[in-house]
């Protein structure tokens, strides 16, 4: 028996026992392993149910608990660190048929593991707005603002964080018929979120991708309702710039 094809086994009901399967009288033991099968998809389905609590609130948890062993059966972890695990639930989802009418929840999905990423993600000290005020306005132009490493934007035609809001800590939400860009991030302990104002995601993603402030602003000019001086001490008041390379 391969390690191979007892993992096939353990997450495949339809798969015999693994020889040399046996119990300490060297019978068989099919009824121990199958106890065991079950409780392996229930222990990865509770780890599906902890990451993402508002998905499964928007589809009930009975629901959520059956399309959760479909999940966890197609996508075995692939590491040993629960953290790590189900990074591919929002495509699952955009592809599960039994909730194509909720359009939104592969979004949800999609914020719920950014705020997972955005915890475990490692920790990094501020700069001060003053490293930035003391640039000529060439350096300014050239320079290189490298972003906190937690930081995740979520894009989605949909007010995935009102609705994120609504179903966790904010039950009085008002939900906007236009979509949102959320950023996602842990500057300090505690996970952040807001919805980012006009432009502010093309902004951020511009600095992350390694371009200069120069060409960012450019770019984020042409965008109706940017606000460069907002989105500049935004940066500062969310302590989500770490360095500044001109």
């Amino acid at each position: 028996m391969s390690q191979t094809d007892f993992a096939k086994a353990l997450l495949d009901n339809e798969r015999p026992t693994p020889k040399g399967v046996i119990d300490p009288n060297g019978r068989p033991a099919g009824k121990r392993f199958d106890v065991y099968r079950n409780n392996v998809v229930l222990s990865l389905s509770d780890a599906l149910s902890d990451a993402y609590p508002v998905v499964e609130k928007l589809v009930g948890e009975k629901f959520f608990q059956a399309m959760a062993g479909v999940f966890v059966r197609q996508h075995p972890p692939k590491s040993p660190i629960l953290s790590q695990f189900a990074p591919e639930f929002a495509d699952f989802l955009a592809a599960f048929p039994p909730v194509a009418k909720l359009t939104y929840l592969p979004d949800v999905a999609r914020l719920e593991r950014a705020r997972t990423e955005a915890f475990h993600a490692a920790d990094a000290e501020p700069v001060d707005g003053a490293a930035l005020a003391a640039l000529t306005p060439a350096q300014m132009a050239d320079a290189k603002l490298r972003l906190h490493p937690s930081l995740r934007i979520i894009s989605s035609p949909f007010p995935v964080f009102a609705i994120w809001q609504k179903n966790s800590d904010a039950p009085d939400t008002a939900i906007p018929r236009h979509g949102q860009d959320v950023l996602i991030a842990r500057p300090e302990e505690v996970v952040e979120m807001r919805s980012l104002p006009p432009g502010a995601a093309d902004f951020l993603r511009g600095l992350g991708a390694g371009r200069s402030l120069g060409e960012t602003i450019e770019f984020c000019e042409t965008i109706h309702g940017f606000d460069l001086t907002e989105n500049i001490g935004g940066l500062f008041e969310s302590n989500l710039l770490i360095k500044i390379e001109s």
